[in-house]
């Protein structure tokens, strides 16, 4: 992305938007987005999680910045030990991030541990570390002694992407059973190759299950029984959510319209034009090689349609990454020189800097395979920012597009393609509809998926696994 003009950051300034704009971070399932939850938190039977009764000490007064009583308040003072598998731009450990965010909003003391680092530094790992000490957050090493009396003395454990599982024989050893009763497992996976018995074996006998969608935690029911023979612990559903800074960007035309500008001329793309993006960390789950069959469809009908005349369409594929060199990577490259498209497919490196691209976009396609996403963060992100969306009808996506209302479904695999071409003509030729899906998207997030509902469930949670260790701590004391 090119430097931004002087007047341009100048006028900014004048309105009291400074390089904090373009600083705005969001988590998604894409891997390069800070997360918060949403919907009502439930049991996978369907019932809503109860609050349990406590002490009335235990119910901290702690206020919120709009000054309305934070529901995780009752978390002051209380000893979290998050434990991420890894340390990166990919949407877990920056969801793990803002839990650990949120916790020291209410002054919970908050330690970090990363089971899996390279030798070598990493510069990412070292920004992120850096983020978290800043503001409050301990983090210390995972296989070092104080992790390990960290885990027998916390309140609770959260455990973060079902690969994280292997820390706990790695590290606690004969003291797994003594921990297991207080931790909260947060998966994130849609994918087969996490149930393995090595990874998953503790599952049944953690206080709870976290997940991100319905459909995956369906599926992870299912799998379990079926794969491995195991029975998944209570599990919660819990929708993602967009954080209060995020909100703050998209509700703000000016700071938009400031960020489109921007970033459509470093793509060399005109305001009148009609970009289309696909956000995600560049893989073959994520779609990106369809997405880009189905606009070059796309193109071809348009040409073939005298009648449909339109402005000069393009797409921007955010999530690149060459350094990788990986084979996947240069196919979408080499598609896009075959098909002589380079000037109108642009290629963005991954960034945490989503916000700058959601304003610049008119339309989001979420184009992940398979099962599709485990929830999907940057939908509702876009949807904040009043973009339709073109989405798989498979996993997450399913839970929050409704299709023909907020955007348009269509089939995973190359039975999408086709389809997929067709809605990207409707919504290029249609600024109507494009708007109308963007406002009823805008409604959703508003009514569904904002940083309180996630507040709320998360906490609705967090009292029953406390509730769960509570208990078990006084049958364990009373046996002895």
């Amino acid at each position: 992305m090119g430097k931004p003009s002087t007047s341009v950051w100048a006028t900014l300034q004048k309105k009291r938007w400074p390089l904090m704009i373009l600083l705005v971070l969001s988590v998604s399932t894409l891997g390069m987005i800070l997360v918060r939850s949403t919907f009502d938190s439930c049991s996978v039977s369907g019932k809503r999680c109860g609050r349990e009764k406590e002490d009335n000490n235990s119910d901290v007064k702690i206020q919120s910045v709009s000054g309305s009583l934070n529901p995780l308040g009752f978390m002051k003072s209380k000893l979290v030990l998050l434990v991420s598998h890894e340390l990166s731009l990919s949407g877990g450990p920056l969801l793990l991030m803002e839990l650990a965010f949120l916790l020291r909003g209410v002054e919970s003391e908050v330690v970090w541990i990363t089971n899996q680092k390279p030798v070598e530094e990493d510069e990412v790992i070292k920004v992120l570390e850096h983020k978290m000490l800043d503001r409050g957050v301990q983090v210390i090493s995972a296989k070092s002694q104080k992790a390990i009396d960290t885990a027998l003395k916390s309140d609770l454990v959260v455990l973060n992407t079902a690969v994280a599982g292997k820390w706990l024989d790695a590290v606690l050893k004969d003291n797994v059973p003594k921990v297991l009763p207080k931790v909260l497992w947060w998966i994130h996976e849609m994918r087969g190759h996490y149930f393995k018995p090595d990874l998953v074996k503790h599952l049944p006998f953690v206080a709870g299950a976290m997940i991100d969608s319905h459909a995956t935690a369906e599926y992870w029911k299912n799998r379990t029984h079926d794969r491995l023979g195991i029975e998944m612990p209570k599990t919660y559903v819990v929708h993602l959510g967009n954080s209060k800074e995020l909100m703050e960007v998209a509700e703000d035309s000016f700071a938009k319209n400031v960020l489109r500008e921007q970033v459509r001329e470093s793509l060399g793309v005109r305001n009148e034009d009609i970009l289309f993006g696909i956000i995600n960390s560049v893989s073959r789950g994520k779609g990106q090689d369809l997405f880009l069959r189905s606009f070059h469809e796309s193109l071809k009908v348009l040409k073939e349609t005298k009648k449909l005349e339109v402005p000069t369409m393009h797409a921007v594929v955010v999530g690149s990454d060459m350094s990788a060199q990986t084979k996947f990577e240069t196919e979408l490259r080499n598609f896009v020189q075959e098909k002589k498209l380079q000037k109108i497919v642009h290629f963005v490196n991954k960034t945490m800097k989503v916000a700058p691209y959601l304003a610049a976009i008119d339309v989001l396609v979420q184009n992940s395979q398979a099962r599709g996403e485990c929830f999907g963060r940057i939908t509702i992100e876009a949807m904040a920012f009043k973009l339709p969306v073109l989405g798989t009808a498979a996993g997450g996506t399913m839970e929050i597009v409704v299709n023909r209302t907020t955007g348009l479904l269509h089939n995973t695999g190359k039975d999408g393609v086709l389809p997929l071409a067709k809605n990207i003509v409707k919504l290029a030729t249609n600024v109507k509809m494009r708007r109308t899906m963007g406002k009823k998207g805008y409604e959703r997030v508003k009514e569904m998926f904002l940083e309180h509902h996630m507040s709320h469930r998360i906490a609705s949670v967090f009292r029953e696994v406390l509730q769960h260790a509570k208990i078990h701590s006084r049958t364990t004391n009373s046996d002895h």
